[in-house]
């Protein structure tokens, strides 16, 4: 019945987040089990969460649905294909279970505080209006790489300890890592294991030097910190720097861009914020909703459990498609309607439970700065050709999105 569906091939996911496929989902098959195609990694189907409610019972369940393994599996992780045990799988912070997440969570967590980002405000500010400043002087710019990326770089370079003049070099990591535009998912091509070498000895290299000269950064808290009198493992280190990188840049960046894009669109929106200010927090949030920029995780049951009237058996594999829980009509009044003034936007676009967006808060911090320092300077957008996506179910990312800048 539903032959004319296949996730895994990722020509579906080239334009965007395919809305019209998860939304017949969520009405005629909520749970629903997606067989193997010649798409699909390890030849192995995948239950697919549709709805809001089954996405955010199961994200806040996590001893039923771990993000490691279950079952008898050998592998796991939070993508579809298996990662074996012992790389990034109980090693990388969003591929690990409690308590080994949970005390790992503890040492970063005071680097995103309330109190530390109102001091990192002012920073990110002068660095958004350096950027934008840039930019409006051009006129013309491709806003992806010209805006939206630099200032989520920027902040997560300064926080991570990460020298500045690398930080260009590590977004091309991320973006060779994350962009499948000449493979499929599952496979490494040469470009892509290039990547992961260099990446491997600049984190290492990195790394011991942080050992040797500590700083107020994150790198150096994972480089000393102790769980249980000892440190953390050199692949958790290692990892996290990789988790840091593309997490803590990558998915703001889309969502920056794609959230322009749809203000471009509607003027009426733009104006309105233009203004009144108060309504940028409510704007952040649209956007995100909106923009949704992670679409799904994936889960392995660890039990056989049972989600609406379908039995689904421990090692199965779970995804669950945020970007659909955020358009479900039983949940947000006009789903498909970018509307900066939703009353109630209770988005899953930072997850839910135990593994809630670490970096939510400065997510949304950076949002807010680099949409004010827009609105001090930009009277209009327009983009002066189609927005180019990546190639990827994974990250509903953006490669380009060219556009003319008419200054106020």
């Amino acid at each position: 019945m539903y032959d004319d569906i296949d996730l895994t091939d990722l020509d579906r996911f080239a334009a965007g987040f395919p809305h019209q496929v998860f939304a017949r989902l969520r009405r005629e098959a909520p749970i629903w089990f997606h067989p193997p195609t010649a798409h699909t990694p390890g030849g192995e189907g995948f239950w697919v969460l549709s709805r809001y409610a089954d996405i955010a019972a199961a994200a806040t369940d996590s001893t039923t649905f771990s993000s490691e393994t279950g079952g008898v599996r050998a592998g796991g992780g939070t993508t579809l294909e298996d990662m074996p045990i012992g790389s990034a799988v109980g090693s990388l912070l969003n591929m690990t279970d409690d308590p080994r997440h949970a005390q790992v969570r503890r040492l970063l967590a005071p680097a995103v505080t309330p109190r530390a980002l109102r001091r990192l405000e002012d920073d990110l500010r002068r660095r958004a209006t350096a950027i934008a400043d840039t930019a409006v002087a051009a006129r013309e710019c491709d806003f992806l790489v010209d805006i939206a990326a630099e200032l989520p770089l920027q902040a997560v370079a300064e926080l991570a300890g990460v020298p500045q003049e690398d930080r260009h070099e590590l977004m091309d990591w991320a973006n060779t890592t994350l962009d499948y535009d000449d493979r499929e998912v599952g496979q490494v091509d040469d470009r892509l294991a290039r990547a992961q070498a260099r990446m491997f000895t600049y984190g290492t290299e990195l790394l011991e030097r942080k050992r040797a000269r500590p700083g107020p950064d994150l790198l150096s808290v994972v480089t000393h910190a102790r769980i249980d009198g000892e440190p953390l493992t050199g692949d958790e280190q290692r990892m996290f720097l990789s988790l840091i990188i593309a997490a803590g840049s990558e998915t703001t960046r889309n969502s920056i861009a794609l959230g322009m894009s749809a203000l471009a669109v509607d003027r009426r929106a733009w104006q309105a914020l233009h203004r009144d200010r108060d309504l940028v927090p409510a704007a952040v949030e649209e956007v995100l909703r909106w923009a949704s920029s992670t679409p799904y995780n994936r889960r392995t049951a660890t039990r056989d459990v049972e989600i609406g009237g379908r039995r689904i058996a421990a090692g199965d594999k779970v995804t669950l498609w945020w970007a659909s829980a955020n358009r479900d009509e039983a949940v947000f009044d006009h789903p498909d309607t970018f509307d900066i003034g939703r009353a109630r936007n209770p988005h899953l676009a930072f997850g839910r439970g135990a593994h809630f967006c670490l970096g939510a808060a400065l997510a949304r911090l950076e949002m807010r700065v680099m949409f004010d320092v827009l609105l001090d300077r930009v009277e209009r957008l327009d983009t002066t050709g189609p927005i180019e996506y990546v190639r990827s179910n994974k990250h509903t990312g953006v490669r380009h999105m060219p556009v003319l800048i008419t200054p106020r």
